[in-house]
């Protein structure tokens, strides 16, 4: 059972930070309420919040889950792989050492976006992305397997439809996976029940299990459907104006 997240404020220049999409700019008034009804959710799913201050130093810092990968038996620094994000990290680490104490970090050449990793059990899928390169992959696995978990790479960097790894996959636990159909036959997910995301929906494959909830974003009701079917009870949320800024469920908490 999950019982902690950390979270940080969204800044009001949140609408400076980096995008790959076309949507428009964000509406800070209702940047800042989707925000508040996330940490809601959280509480309701029964997680106690630290909840941090907005550090207009970096538009992105809300996302707070690209800064480190934490897990069951410790936490890893990530070194994110835009360079106005390089920052982030030393920013949240005195929040994580409250909890994990010293934790190793990727080091130069290598960069990682903690929402190219996913965790599946005891085995973490890396994503190889336009943000996360092999060194810091590397680098990662040799962590992970101190920890005592095992991993693997799933190169995405070829995939135009979305940022992270975890922008087209999410693992809801009991061998199952939420995938986006464009990455459904692939070999590295073979063995999972897979609740495939049609291209309509690609955008709800980021949904988030936290204990006895699914986080999915608002709007897709075939997901939804999807997951009430094989047992799980959503929750949905409004993420318009963070899907503005690539950003996900996912992206807004560090979950322990």
């Amino acid at each position: 059972m999950l019982t902690r997240a950390i979270v940080r404020v969204p800044a009001k220049n949140f609408d400076a930070g980096l995008s790959t999409v076309s949507l428009g700019a964000p509406v800070f008034e209702r940047v800042l309420e989707q925000h508040e009804r996330y940490c809601e959710a959280l509480v309701e799913c029964g997680l106690a919040l630290t909840r941090l201050e907005a550090d207009e130093r970096y538009p992105d810092s809300t996302f707070v889950e690209d800064t480190a990968v934490v897990t069951a038996h410790g936490a890893i620094l990530m070194r994110p792989g835009a360079e106005s994000r390089a920052g982030e990290v030393a920013a949240i680490k005195p929040a994580l050492e409250e909890f994990f104490g010293a934790m190793p970090g990727i080091e130069a050449p290598g960069t990682v976006d903690g929402g190219d990793i996913c965790e599946a059990g005891e085995h973490f899928f890396l994503g190889l992305s336009h943000r996360t390169n092999e060194e810091g992959a590397r680098q990662l696995a040799r962590h992970l397997r101190a920890l005592g978990y095992t991993s693997s790479t799933v190169d995405v960097r070829a995939m135009t439809r979305i940022l992270h790894l975890k922008s087209g996959i999410a693992y809801l636990g009991e061998d199952t996976l939420v995938v986006m159909e464009e990455m459904a036959e692939r070999l590295e997910f073979a063995g999972f029940d897979l609740v495939r995301v049609s291209e309509e929906e690609r955008y709800a494959a980021n949904c988030v299990r936290v204990n006895e909830r699914v986080l999915v974003a608002k709007g897709y009701p075939r997901l939804e459907a999807a997951l009430r079917e094989r047992g799980f009870e959503p929750l949905a949320l409004e993420m318009s104006e963070f899907r503005k800024m690539d950003g996900g469920l996912s992206c807004l908490s560090l979950r322990f």
